[in-house]
């Protein structure tokens, strides 16, 4: 079953009355269930294609489906919602609220997501545990390893259940080893839970190792 289509899709930023191209004529299509790394070099486009899909940005052309739907067409609320249920996005740098324990962070998205205050405490609870930090709970951002706020971040990623996940450099600011803990979750969120994942990702050996298909963009187009 296809979840992602995208048809001659294409992104221009304006900077004063110079057009900026970033993506160009990208179609491609995405199986449920998928392991996709977006490969290139700085600039080539591939966090702008996963902000698209994430819907944090809106295409200049072309056509972005996912699960049936074409997310231009979508209002602002149908559009708050998808990024609430269909997608989690996990950043290279966290994005942790850093005023917040690990639980209260995840709590945050389950609060958008409209889960009672005692569920919020039990599923947060549970999530933090599924990515082996049961016992930070109540610690925030900066008593965190590297590895454990991305965790963190993987956790409320999942806090409302989406069937996608794009993850943008999940492991750019980590050393090897934390990078390795962090794609082996990846990959058992995808083979045990079932989870489209679409991975941004500068190491094309680690991507070919775990990934179902690679994309390569070069200039904001598929190569």
């Amino acid at each position: 079953m296809i979840i992602i289509t995208t048809k001659k899709l294409i992104k221009q930023y304006r900077k004063g009355k110079i057009i900026v191209p970033a993506l160009n004529d990208i179609s491609i299509k995405v199986k449920q269930g998928e392991y996709i790394s977006v490969i290139g070099k700085s600039g080539s486009g591939k966090s702008t294609l996963l902000n698209l899909i994430g819907g944090l940005d809106t295409p200049t052309a072309g056509d972005l489906i996912v699960q049936d739907k074409a997310l231009q067409s979508l209002s602002r609320k149908e559009l708050a919602k998808y990024r609430r249920f269909v997608v989690g996005m996990i950043f290279q740098s966290f994005n942790l609220i850093p005023s917040k324990t690990a639980r209260e962070n995840i709590s945050l998205a389950l609060i958008f997501g409209g889960v009672p205050g005692k569920e919020r405490k039990r599923r947060a609870c549970e999530l933090l545990d599924m990515v082996g930090l049961k016992d930070r709970t109540d610690h925030k951002p900066s008593e965190l390893s590297g590895g454990e706020a991305q965790r963190v971040a993987i956790a409320r990623a999942l806090a409302n259940d989406p069937e996608i996940i794009l993850a943008d450099e999940p492991t750019g600011n980590l050393d090897s080893s934390t990078s390795s803990e962090i794609i082996d979750l990846l990959v058992k969120l995808n083979k045990q839970k079932g989870k489209t994942i679409i991975m941004v990702t500068h190491d094309e050996e680690a991507a070919g190792k775990v990934s179902d298909r690679l994309i390569r963009l070069k200039d904001g187009m598929v190569v």
